[in-house]
């Protein structure tokens, strides 16, 4: 309680000022860690400590959070060797549950942590899980990946905690239909998700290159559906795999059969219950997806009826779907989802749904008659016609649909969930809202984990607002919360998924569940979880390193000289092209450019995980001389290419228009509905000072820039957002300026930024662009 006294405006603010700075100082602390941040954290004196001695105090109804105390009790046995013994008498130095049904939320819970005691309260047992794992976050990380550490104690530090998490639905995908992964592995993602307090697990279990679930109706479905031969997507993984171990397909999941080598997997129903099952214990409710009416080629190819045309091959963009207008088709949905609704206790089945290639439905008289005798005038009507159809046979089973947001077009029902992930269709989602369904937010940027990640990857997803622009409080309340996806076309092993997903996970679970913005405190408390990810096993993506680029220059004597993103951290470089690995040589503090070549770094943790492999390409350089230009404007000149490049070196002939902009920005507008596009931002760039300038050019899908007509940056190609940068020797004055961007369809992303004598990486002003 505060006690009742006045202050003068002076002390207020100052009184103010210090509890800002002691709520800063707490969320940075190593000594609360917690991710995701709780949303109320008083910190207390001492610490409570628990040895075999300490009793746990249960209610006097045993069978109340039963569960939870199981998983708090092999919690502690990991720790110290034993469980706790168990009463239902308070006293001091003990651990006491209790239930407090006054809590609001089914997750709501406080902790009560004194050098004399600690207390867990819940409304239910979920909340009592939650608490868990926040007190599994405040004892050492020498409790993990161990069965019987047997410690002397374990301390916890005091505090007074009262938590909720501000959304709903705070998700995560894995798909398991390109890439295959283990039952055991299943549940070390499971794992991760309980302890970074996200509770939704969408397992994406059909595609066009697999079906992973055993159906037993059509048992060819994984017999024949589960198999397949290498395909490109394999190429790129095994070509990567020469300098990136992790990019080597699991040999776990090869096989022979009839002379030929053949990829896959599937779960059978047995072992999905006991994956359901380890779940639901640790409160992860886990969504199916099995997708459909498109990407069912592992299906169609064994029962090729389901295809308006006997079979499926890769059409424009996608491959042949099931055919909506027969009453077969219908008949085999219904079969499977009745096995899938029997296997799966999630209250929501994802239908999928998107991506669908309707050319095969507009030629087939089947679809003519189905469209006339239902006045659908579209083959998005069509489409709509049989995700309505499905989610009555859901309905009728007690289950919610969910689907892409392709599911608008051509009419939603008032009860379908839309899951969100089309940038370049941004009203989708607000129309949704305002319709009244619910919506779950998962856009490409920054949502899709399988996008390679670089410096501004965690930023990124950390400062992701959920909610877009343009509803009202009311409608914003239709967004139920969001999840990151991890599509595996280039994900072929445990590691490279461990990589790709962690640590930017935990900025995602921070944004759900606390949503309050503290970018440096959760970068502090990040720091503190890498050991005990280390002894998860967990192969996350380590700390950039920084105070290069890509593409550097020689102007004299060059010294590079890098900080270690953490003490235990080792940087080890090569020469002589090959990839860096545990036994390399470790990189000097201050090691000395010998010449013109390439260096290649990594930083290496001491459980043995890698970080991103850095390829640095030194030349020499003079410094450009400025020219002189008279009657400049302020801003550069933008070239419009209304057409599909594939590459920025063909925007050679003249642009179809152009428009004036301030800086390296596209204007809104551009490419709308998802367009392809190119561009070419020309003018000159009159730097301040002579030095050595860095920059970086961020790009979904290509972009270059030179400067000087030299290529400082070559981010060419469609892909989805990645940074590349480059130096340039440069003199005070103009220097010409040029960026050149292509983007292939859907959502693009250009930005570009600079770097000076080794200081802090910032946007350009606009005044350093001129035009003529």
């Amino acid at each position: 309680m505060f006690k009742s006294f006045r202050l003068t405006g002076v002390l207020l603010l100052s009184a103010l000022l210090g509890i800002s700075t002691a709520r800063a100082q707490e969320t940075t602390s190593p000594r609360y860690g917690i991710i995701p941040y709780p949303q109320q954290l008083e910190a207390r004196q001492g610490e409570f400590v628990i040895t075999t001695k300490t009793k746990l105090v249960l209610q006097a109804n045993k069978k109340l959070f039963a569960n939870e105390v199981t998983q708090l009790q092999a919690l502690i046995r990991q720790g110290l060797g034993a469980q706790l013994a168990t009463t239902t008498n308070a006293a001091a130095g003990s651990i006491v549950l209790k239930q407090n049904e006054q809590l609001a939320g089914e997750e709501d819970y406080t902790l009560d942590i004194t050098a004399k005691q600690l207390v867990i309260a819940a409304k239910t047992g979920t909340g009592v899980f939650r608490a868990i794992q926040t007190l599994r976050q405040l004892m050492p990380s020498a409790i993990e990946g161990v069965k019987n550490a047997k410690l002397a104690k374990i301390a916890i530090p005091a505090a007074a905690i009262s938590d909720h998490p501000v959304y709903g639905w705070r998700g995560m995908h894995l798909d398991v239909s390109r890439h295959f992964f283990s039952v055991d592995y299943l549940k070390k993602f499971i794992d991760l998700l309980a302890l970074y307090k996200m509770n939704k697990f969408h397992l994406h279990l059909t595609d066009d290159q697999g079906w992973r679930i055993e159906i037993k109706k059509y048992p060819k479905l994984t017999e024949e559906g589960a198999w397949r031969e290498f395909n490109n997507q394999d190429s790129v993984c095994m070509k990567k795999a020469a300098d990136n171990p992790d990019m080597e397909i699991d040999k776990s999941h090869i096989i022979r059969r009839n002379g030929k080598t053949l990829y896959g997997g599937f779960y059978t129903q047995e072992q999905m219950k006991d994956v359901i099952a380890y779940a639901a214990a640790r409160h992860v409710e886990i969504i199916p997806e099995i997708d459909m009416p498109g990407h069912m080629m592992a299906a169609i190819k064994s029962y090729p009826y389901l295809s308006c045309v006997g079979g499926s091959t890769w059409g424009p963009l996608f491959t042949t779907p099931i055919c909506p207008c027969n009453e077969t088709t219908y008949e085999f949905a219904e079969n499977v989802f009745s096995e899938i609704i029997a296997l799966f206790p999630s209250k929501y089945i994802h239908l999928g749904a998107d991506e669908v290639e309707k050319s095969t439905w507009a030629k087939a008289p089947s679809c003519d008659s189905v469209m006339k005798a239902n006045n659908l005038k579209t083959v998005e009507e069509l489409q709509s016609y049989f995700v309505k159809r499905m989610e009555k046979y859901f309905n009728s089973k007690g289950k919610k649909l969910i689907g892409w947001d392709e599911i608008l077009e051509g009419g939603i029902s008032e009860t379908a969930i839309l899951m969100y992930w089309r940038s370049w269709v941004p009203d989708a989602p607000v129309h949704a809202a305002q319709h009244g369904n619910k919506v779950i937010m998962t856009p490409g940027n920054p949502l899709y984990f399988d996008g390679i990640p670089d410096r501004n990857s965690i930023s990124n997803v950390y400062h992701f607002e959920p909610v877009p622009k343009g509803l009202t409080p009311e409608q914003a309340k239709f967004i139920i919360g969001a999840q990151a996806n991890i599509w595996t076309e280039y994900i072929p092993s445990e590691k490279r998924a461990d990589f790709m997903y962690m640590p930017r996970m935990t900025a995602l679970a921070e944004v759900l569940w606390t949503h309050k913005e503290n970018y440096d405190g959760y970068l502090g408390r990040l720091s503190t979880q890498y050991k005990r990810l280390d002894k998860l096993n967990v192969h996350y993506r380590l700390p950039d390193l920084d105070g290069f680029t890509d593409d550097n220059v020689l102007v004299g004597k060059t010294v590079l000289k890098l900080e270690k993103p953490a003490p235990d951290i080792t940087i080890r470089y090569t020469t002589d092209g090959t990839p860096p690995s545990a036994t390399s040589a470790e990189l000097p503090a201050n090691y000395i450019i010998p010449g013109p070549g390439t260096i290649k770094l990594a930083s290496f943790s001491p459980s043995g995980s890698r970080s991103d492999i850095y390829t640095l390409n030194y030349r020499q350089q003079s410094f450009f001389k400025p020219v002189i230009v008279e009657g400049l404007q302020p801003g550069l000149q933008l070239g419009y290419y209304n057409s599909s490049i594939k590459s920025v070196t063909r925007l050679t002939e003249a642009a179809d228009s152009t428009v004036l902009i301030p800086n390296v920005v596209i204007p809104e507008g551009m490419g709308k509905g998802g367009k392809p596009f190119g561009a070419t931002l020309k003018g000159y760039i009159d730097v301040p000072e002579t030095a050595i300038y860095s920059f970086f050019l961020t790009a979904d899908d290509g972009a270059n820039l030179y400067i000087e007509n030299d290529k400082v940056i070559d981010n060419d190609g469609w892909h989805a957002p990645v940074q590349k940068s480059g130096q340039i020797a440069l003199q005070k004055g103009l220097h010409p300026f040029e960026v050149k961007f292509i983007e292939g369809g859907g959502g693009y992303t250009l930005k570009l930024e600079y770097r000076v004598n080794g200081g802090k990486i910032q946007a350009i002003p606009d005044t350093w662009f001129k035009r003529k």
